[in-house]
This record gives C-alpha cells, sequence and structure tokens, in this order.
C-alpha cells in the first residue's frame, strides 16, 4: 500500500474515532500527524510541524479574546441593539446585512478570513440574543465573504487572474466575479430558509415603546406574556455551555428545534442553546450607556477593522495587544475573558490543519490530483478537479488549492476541449464555498466566535453542513459553469 494511501485512510480513522468516541479531534489529528508523519513520511518534528497553522493559532486566540472583553464589558450588546435600530427593528435583515457587510470587506480588498473575523462575533453575538439559528448567520458572514472575495481588486480575484495570465490561459475577470456572487448568493437564500429565515419574517419588526420602556418584542419569536403568565423564553443556556466539548447542555424542557432534526439529530443529544430574548426590545439605561470601557472598546474594534484593512497588519496580532490594552485598563471586566477563548476548538483546528500539513509534506494532495489530471475525459476530469478542490480546501487553503488544480487542468484547457473561463470559475467556487468548514480559517472563526451553544454540537452542524456544500456545490459549478463550455 502507498504512503499516500497509508495518509488518507488514517485521516478517515481520525473522523470516525472523533465521531465515536468523543474524542478532540484535534488531539487525534497531533497524534496521526506523529505517527503518519515519523513511520510512514520519514519526516521529522520540523517536517511535521510545518503544517502547524501558527497565524491561525493567533488570530483564532486574539479575536475571541478581543471579543469575550467586548461581551464582558456589554459592548457586543450595545452593538446588537445599534443593529436592530438600522433595520428599523427587523431582525430578518440582520443575517443579509452581515452578508453584504462581508461581502462588501472582501470586494475592497480584505483577505476573507479578516473580514470574517471582524463581523463574525458581532453577528452570532446577535443570534444568540435574539434567538436566530448561529448555523444560519455563520453561514450568511462565511459565504458573503466568498461572495465578494473574486471582485478584480479582492485578494482572491488578483491571485486567480494572476494564475490564468502566468499560464497563458484565457481569462475574464468580470464572469469570475460574478459567478463567485452567484453562488454564494444562491446559496445563502437555501440556507436562509431552511434555518428559519422565513420564521423571522413572519415575526416582523421589534416593536418600541415611545417612552423606551413598555413595548413588547417578537425579536425571538416569542410573543409577549400574558399577564400574570411567564415570559416565555427559547431555550436557556446551562452553566458552562461555552465550553468546548462540554457534552451535553443540561435540559432546559425545550423540544429539539426543526433545525437539529433537518440534520439528523438523534434524540438525547444536547440542543444548541442560547439565551432567553429579551421581554423588550428597548435596551435598558444600562444597556444603551456607552462607559467609558464599551467606548473604548469600540474604539478597539475600530481600530482593528483600520489596522487589517488599511495597513495590512496581522488580526490576530492586533487583536491581542488591544485585547492586552483593554485588559490593563479595565482588569475587573476582563478578568475571565482568558477563560473565554475557545482552546478546544483551537486545539482541534491545529491538529487537523497540522495533519493536513504532513499530507501536503508527503505529496498526498499533488498525488490525488496528477491521477485525476491524466484521465483521458476532459468533462469527467474537470469535475473530479471540482470535488478535489472543495474536498481539499475544507481543510486547507482555498488560494492554494486553486494554485495547485488550475494548473492541472491547463493540458485539456489548451486543447479547447473545455471552456477556460468556466473551468477556472468551477474550481473558484467550488474551492471557496466550502469555507463554512469548521476545519477552514473561516468556519474556524465563526465556531469560535458563537457565544452561549454546545459547541459540541454547532461543530457538528458545521460539519455536516460543509459535507452537503462539498458534495452537491462542485457538481452543480460543473453543470452550470463548465458542460456550457464558457470562455
Amino acid at each position: 500500500m502507498s504512503p499516500e494511501l497509508i495518509s488518507i485512510l488514517v485521516l478517515v480513522v481520525v473522523f470516525v474515532i472523533a465521531t465515536t468516541r468523543s474524542v478532540n479531534m484535534g488531539a487525534l489529528a497531533f497524534a496521526a500527524a506523529f505517527a503518519v508523519g515519523g513511520l510512514v513520511a520519514d519526516l521529522d518534528a520540523d517536517g511535521i510541524f510545518a503544517g502547524f497553522p501558527g497565524d491561525l493559532f493567533v488570530v483564532l486566540v486574539g479575536v475571541t479574546y478581543l471579543f469575550a472583553i467586548a461581551r464582558a464589558n456589554g459592548t457586543t450588546d450595545w452593538l446588537v441593539h445599534a443593529a436592530v435600530r438600522l433595520v428599523r427593528g427587523r431582525v430578518a435583515l440582520i443575517p443579509w446585512v452581515m452578508f453584504a457587510l462581508t461581502g462588501a470587506l472582501t470586494a475592497i480588498g480584505a483577505v476573507s478570513p479578516a473580514a470574517v473575523a471582524i463581523v463574525a462575533p458581532i453577528a452570532l453575538s446577535f443570534a444568540a440574543r435574539y434567538g436566530i439559528s448561529p448555523l444560519l448567520m455563520g453561514a450568511m458572514v462565511v459565504h458573503g465573504a466568498q461572495a465578494g472575495g473574486f471582485s478584480p481588486i479582492s485578494i482572491y480575484g488578483s491571485i486567480v487572474n494572476g494564475i490564468v495570465e502566468r499560464e497563458k490561459l484565457p481569462g475574464n475577470e468580470v464572469v469570475l466575479f460574478l459567478a463567485s456572487l452567484a453562488a454564494n448568493l444562491a446559496i445563502a437564500a437555501v440556507v436562509f430558509v431552511v434555518c428559519g429565515g422565513l420564521k423571522l419574517w413572519a415575526r416582523g419588526a421589534v416593536a418600541e415603546s415611545d417612552s423606551g420602556g413598555g413595548g413588547t418584542a417578537e425579536a425571538a419569536g416569542n410573543p409577549a406574556p400574558a399577564a400574570g403568565g411567564p415570559a416565555p423564553t427559547v431555550s436557556a443556556p446551562a452553566a458552562g455551555s461555552r465550553a468546548a466539548g462540554a457534552g451535553r447542555a443540561g435540559d432546559g424542557g425545550a423540544s429539539p428545534s426543526s433545525e437539529a432534526e433537518s440534520f439528523g439529530e438523534a434524540p438525547g443529544t444536547a440542543r444548541l442553546r442560547t439565551r432567553p430574548a429579551p421581554a423588550t426590545a428597548t435596551p435598558s439605561p444600562e444597556e444603551a450607556r456607552l462607559t467609558p470601557a464599551r467606548t473604548a472598546t469600540l474604539t478597539s474594534l475600530l481600530a482593528l477593522v483600520v489596522a487589517v484593512l488599511v495597513f495590512d497588519l496581522d488580526a490576530g496580532l492586533t487583536a491581542i495587544t488591544l485585547a492586552v490594552l483593554l485588559s490593563t485598563a479595565w482588569p475587573k471586566d476582563s478578568r475571565k475573558a482568558t477563560g473565554e477563548i475557545a482552546w478546544p476548538t483551537v486545539l482541534l483546528i491545529c491538529g487537523v490543519l497540522t495533519y493536513v500539513g504532513v499530507l501536503d509534506e508527503m505529496g498526498t494532495i499533488t498525488w490525488a490530483g496528477e491521477g485525476v489530471g491524466g484521465i483521458g475525459v476532459p468533462l469527467l476530469a474537470a469535475v473530479l478537479l471540482c470535488y478535489i478542490g472543495a474536498l481539499v480546501s475544507a481543510f486547507a487553503s482555498s488560494v492554494g488549492i486553486m494554485g495547485a488544480l488550475i494548473p492541472l487542468a491547463v493540458p485539456f484547457l489548451e486543447r479547447g476541449e473545455i471552456g477556460a473561463v468556466g473551468m477556472v470559475a468551477a474550481l473558484a467556487v467550488s474551492a471557496t464555498v466550502v469555507d463554512v468548514s469548521p476545519f477552514s480559517t473561516n468556519g474556524a472563526l465563526v465556531l469560535a466566535a458563537a457565544p452561549d451553544v454546545d459547541r459540541e454540537r454547532f461543530f457538528r452542524q458545521l460539519m455536516v453542513y460543509g459535507g452537503i456544500v462539498v458534495a452537491v456545490v462542485p457538481a452543480a459549478a460543473w453543470l452550470v459553469m463548465v458542460v456550457p463550455g464558457w470562455g
């Protein structure tokens, strides 16, 4: 058996054990990287750690640290109320606002993970407060980032267009951008409907009283309680439910959501929790007040945006620096913030990506791509390349896999048997829409940023959703963009 095939089979075993034995997949992946890298690939420690995602580690720690402080001092609550006012109380519009915001950031040049790192914590805090599916909100943020990701002035767009030019292939920057925009917009619309978006529309606008305290709110889908009756809740979070791997979150007496049923959740599985919806839409005086700590935190968030987008500074290092400054100035608010960092998520993501790095060092990814590229049927080779791009990109760099796969498609593209513009667009879409996977940078940021959830269950939801995207989107992109022969 070839070393490449052994490495793939070991990855399958890691997934099976993590799924059936509730062992942190990252820890398993580190052990697998040590065993396969040392015994099969004859790599030393430096070779094994070559794939350790140090930059992603810093981003995950820095962003979750900064936003843990923002949650502790009430800044995220203030931002949530500001978002409600922005859309005139229509909570259903918020996911689309987040989609458009991340799309605009990447379209003007932000790196996709940086845009997600900025927007996801705010979006998911809003979702937790108003009973919106975190899967819906997280998917809207990630797909929004990819929707704008291939504009002619964006990072992804510039890289892919540069590869096309270097390989002397026909290219069309506008078609590439519009293909990604249309694909992600269509996927976002489907996710919005499937994950409860229509129910959000049915809630209508949040009502606010002129007096500032007596209005009722439908923001979480709960009618105002009758006089003397108990206030309705979504499902109160159990203590410690923020911690990844916490297992069951405790019983709140609520029945499993339709979202859980749609993902095939077994009876008795821990249910995703969100904090109770507010009884009124109008913020309390304390929530509405801009304290010095909140003002400084808002300034820090703005500084993070400027540092990343204008000065091209590292998002993780910038976030950690700002978090340290806030902690020094207001130690009471920040005392528990380090405990709020999503350490189990960091272990999971870094372990899996380290193993993927071992696969790359061994040549497993190149081996699989070259095997597909040698197939004599161009259309079959095209769809298989799209699937390889989607599958590998769910665990590794989207840009990296596009840089590897586009050259593999050159031989049959040069013969004119398949349109180059359509093939490049299909590869670009296939390799980036899967960034909702919890093993990709964007998916990991969404998983780490979600407050008040059972992270094990949210991880499984993201993994299942990512699997659906991997299974469906490459074939759809191939059918729409390659088969008609674009370009």
